[in-house]
């Protein structure tokens, strides 16, 4: 169960920072975890795009558990462990910042858009939890 703010008279702006949090935090693990999950299945797409960006496959286990650590870590933040909801909201940041930084130095700017949209996602749900 989503733990609500534990603050007697919750005022509108609050519920509706609340939603809105619960509601990103939510897309942002969907999209997360499913990006982890093509990792881990090795992916054609995911395989296509890191030869691309000239990254070893190696790095896909690696790359795969930071994801899904990411969207667990924001899973808890869900359910009251705020600390680590937080932690992985930065985590994830800082992961889609550099797969910007890699998309950019690799000139692949056609598939930059996924990267960007987690980020974006990420960055919401980081700016969220701190506002509630």
């Amino acid at each position: 169960m989503i733990r609500r703010p534990e603050t007697a008279g919750l005022s509108i702006n609050g519920e509706i920072v609340f939603t809105a949090y619960v509601v990103v935090t939510v897309l942002t693990i969907a999209a997360t975890a499913g990006a982890a999950i093509a990792d881990f299945a090795r992916a054609e797409f995911v395989l296509g795009n890191m030869a691309e960006l000239g990254i070893s496959e190696s790095w896909l286990l690696l790359l795969g558990l930071l994801k899904a650590a990411g969207a667990a870590g924001l899973l808890l933040g869900l359910v009251g462990v705020r600390f680590l909801g937080v932690a992985a909201a930065i985590g994830l940041v800082l992961f889609f910042v550099g797969a910007i930084a890699v998309h950019v130095c690799a000139r692949v700017y056609l598939k930059i858009v996924f990267p960007g949209a987690i980020l974006v996602l990420a960055t919401a749900s980081l700016v969220l939890a701190l506002a509630r």
